[in-house]
């Protein structure tokens, strides 16, 4: 007889039944077949960045009853004395699995360079090429054979600082590949499920497999030659761009795009906009093997600036978080109903806070001196807050969190040795972490 394939959600209820506790039955067999893909797939990490800089006033640090606190109220978790925004319900429900960073300082407080400093872990500084979170954690973890990229960007804000999103000195091998960037059309009629999937990864009907075949070889050819007659970043950014198209093209991975694939209960509840269905795309890339996949959350119906709310905050806030609550919580739902949140970390952050202060437009501005962000998943010991602001929020008052222990901290929990170097373009050493970096073990599992 043969003994059907499982799914992973199959062998997670069975597994807590009890029904495969014996090898003779033949679900034994089915199991380990099963487990074998995860294995294959090791570690993973998803970023929920936040452009503009989230409030942390008014998501995961209020301040009830203080002139700075402004309207919202605090809701209780499911962990007892934490207590986070109104407006992310959902996602109180799942604070056993969260870790709230509430200390976070630095001192850039401009996009540009606040935003590379976040991404990279490095302020920009000479002419060392720093490589985006995504590049150096895709390196360490992804794998040179595979058909998907090992670095995925959904719906990136690139305008904000190209370099932020370059791969810098580890080249154009570890770029992203980019999806659905720089939108803003939220959903006026936005064909988000056209922004998510790659383009022109199908040819013509009127070509047959054999004719595609053929002049995919011999573009290869054309642009090998003439990258070996001029080398330089450009030729090899695009051979290395060609060379993962066609992988794409000649192997079923591409279908990882095919969000119809997926049930209509499933795509409303991460909700039918480009955040939402960009987080239900990231769960299909990271199930699929993809080590690192970004979403950016830009802009929701009431907030086209996203979360750089100089005025009309509270409003703004609202809407934003009714965008990210019920997508964030379902993508968590979802990874753990498939056997992939406990080796997927998940970042949730922005490149900076918002001020305490509520200024005369009733919005908050730049502040990075204390703010928040938030840990979960793979390697993360959930159902905690480390750190603390002051009374008003103006400023950090245990435990503050620097950039290079923050991004030691994300390395740690994927498994990785946060002190390891990379050859710079000037040809100087580069730690993951900057040096002198310590990871917040508080928070690791």
């Amino acid at each position: 007889m043969t003994v059907p394939a499982l799914s992973r959600r199959e062998l997670m209820k069975l597994s807590a039944a009890g029904v495969i506790g014996y090898s003779m039955s033949g679900w034994f067999e089915r199991l380990a077949e099963a487990a074998a893909p995860l294995r294959r797939r090791g570690r993973a990490c998803i970023l929920l960045w936040m452009n503009g800089g989230p409030s942390q006033m008014d998501t995961f640090d209020l301040k009830p009853g203080h002139r700075n606190g402004g309207p919202y109220r605090e809701l209780q978790t499911n962990v007892p004395g934490i207590r986070i925004g109104e407006h992310l319900p959902k996602m109180a429900e799942r604070m056993r699995e969260l870790a709230i960073i509430r200390s976070l300082t630095t001192r850039e407080g401009d996009h540009t360079r606040a935003t590379y400093l976040m991404r990279t872990g490095y302020i920009p500084q000479g002419s060392v090429q720093y490589p985006t979170m995504g590049s150096f954690l895709s390196k360490e973890l992804g794998r040179d054979d595979s058909a998907l990229p090992n670095f995925v960007s959904i719906a990136p804000a690139t305008f904000v600082n190209q370099a932020a999103y370059s791969s810098g000195f580890l080249g154009p091998a570890h770029a992203p590949l980019m999806i659905g960037g720089n939108n803003f059309g939220f959903n006026n009629g936005q064909n988000y499920d056209a922004a998510l999937r790659v383009q022109d990864l199908r040819p013509s009907r009127d070509v047959g497999d054999e004719q595609v075949s053929s002049r995919l070889d011999l573009v290869r050819d054309m642009q090998q030659g003439f990258a070996a007659h001029r080398p330089g970043v450009a030729s090899a950014s695009q051979v290395a761009a060609y060379d993962r198209a066609v992988r794409l093209m000649r192997t079923s991975a591409a279908r990882a795009f095919e969000l119809s694939e997926e049930s209509e209960i499933l795509r409303n509840e991460y909700g039918r906009n480009l955040f939402g269905q960009g987080c239900l795309l990231a769960r299909r890339l990271i199930e699929r093997g993809v080590p690192f996949v970004e979403v950016t959350l830009s802009n929701a119906p009431a907030a086209p600036g996203g979360w750089d709310t100089h005025q009309n905050n509270f409003d703004q806030v609202r809407s934003l978080c009714q965008v990210l609550d019920p997508a964030w919580s379902t993508l968590m739902r979802d990874l753990r109903e498939r056997g992939l949140l406990d080796t997927t970390t998940i970042v949730w952050m922005g490149e900076f806070g918002r001020t305490p202060t509520i200024n005369g437009q009733r919005g908050r501005d730049h502040f990075p001196n204390a703010w928040s962000a938030v840990l979960s998943g793979g390697g993360i010991n959930g159902g905690r807050v480390y750190g603390r602001t002051s009374a008003g929020g103006e400023s950090v008052a245990e435990n503050p969190v620097t950039v290079p222990n923050f991004m030691a901290t994300i390395c740690t929990a994927l498994g990785l040795d946060h002190t390891k170097q990379n050859m710079s373009n000037v040809g100087r050493p580069i730690r993951l972490a900057d040096a002198g970096a310590r990871p917040i073990r508080e928070v690791l599992a």
